[in-house]
């Protein structure tokens, strides 16, 4: 088996980093992109849907399925990150509406059909709210017998965006995330912490801006929608950030993130540290464990350190024929 292209399905929200996911996946010979859900989260769901289609159509794509997921957290109310992405989730670029049409299924049941149909385990990408992703896992468990890991962009081990502590992934769909590591399969992690590295300098975003190749001219405008730093006086202010599509650089070349197995639960309560994942690096237990307040906390390789260098190549090569 060795030598073959791993299976993929890609829970997105797109959203402008999602999209240069889709554009990765798509196009790197390693990876087989076997379908691609949608879930409420950068826009509404049917915003999602719009735009991932939108990029398998630029990208080249064969006939990958996409379904239409959840349309809200499971508890809380859908808050966008539009400020973030867009009025449509894709940097306002005006692209036309895409030809191609989602499967007449829901998400849950694509998901659980070509899992279950791989002939391969599968690496299943979140790079969303994890709405989706509980809802298989809750419905359809045997799944897991075919998932090979998790690769999930999401939470922080240090500072949030969504709050001081909390990441918007996680933040949007708490209880989402906490089934999400009781999967019982392999976990990764790629958090914040390696997410906001990954930076493609601003001669590259233009170079892939000026081609006329058109999924590497998408990729260039989304770059330049994503800046590195709002900040004036920082250094490559035509840098932009891989952001999501740093989480599939990690499925294709794993070598270049590096992990360690920690610790990691989601703080469920109201209240300013929602959503945060609590990322427990201590070396040895504390005085809360010892006086007798353990708890069950799942075991995940959280990206700690990331070779920029490395998935920026790797990017570049796969996507702007670099």
């Amino acid at each position: 088996m060795a030598g073959q292209p791993i299976p993929v399905i890609i829970d997105c929200d797109t959203g402008v980093d999602d999209a240069l996911a889709l554009l990765f996946a798509v196009r790197h010979p390693g990876l087989d992109l076997r379908a691609v859900t949608c879930v409420a989260g950068n826009t509404d769901v049917d915003g999602v849907v719009r735009n991932t289609l939108t990029v398998l159509e630029r990208a080249g794509a064969g006939d990958v399925p996409v379904a239409r997921g959840a349309e809200r957290p499971l508890i809380e109310a859908a808050r966008s990150a539009r400020h973030v992405h867009g009025a449509d989730g894709m940097g306002d670029l005006g692209l036309p509406a895409p030809a191609r049409r989602p499967v007449d299924v829901d998400a849950v049941t694509l998901l659980r059909r070509e899992i279950l149909a791989s002939p391969r385990p599968v690496t299943l990408v979140p790079t969303a709210p994890l709405t989706n992703i509980a809802l298989l896992l809750r419905t359809h468990p045997e799944v897991t017998r075919n998932i090979e890991r998790i690769v999930f962009m999401g939470g922080a081990v240090a500072t949030g965006n969504a709050t001081p502590v909390a990441e918007f992934n996680v933040w949007h769909d708490p209880e989402a995330a906490a089934v999400l590591l009781t999967a019982g399969v392999p976990i990764t992690m790629y958090g914040l912490d390696v997410f906001q590295r990954v930076l493609v300098p601003g001669a590259e975003v233009r170079r892939l801006r000026a081609s006329a190749e058109p999924g590497a001219r998408l990729a260039g405008e989304l770059l330049a929608h994503r800046p590195a730093t709002p900040d004036p006086d920082a250094g490559d202010q035509d840098a932009g950030g891989l952001g999501d599509a740093g989480a599939v650089c990690a499925v294709a070349d794993p070598a270049g993130l590096t992990t360690r197995l920690l610790p990691v639960e989601v703080s469920l309560a109201p209240g300013p540290t929602r959503g945060q994942t609590i990322v427990d690096r201590r070396p040895r237990p504390g005085e809360s464990e010892i006086h007798g307040g353990g708890r069950e906390q799942a075991m995940v390789d959280v990206g700690l350190d990331v070779d920029v260098a490395r998935y920026v190549k790797l990017y570049l090569e796969t996507v702007g024929g670099r």
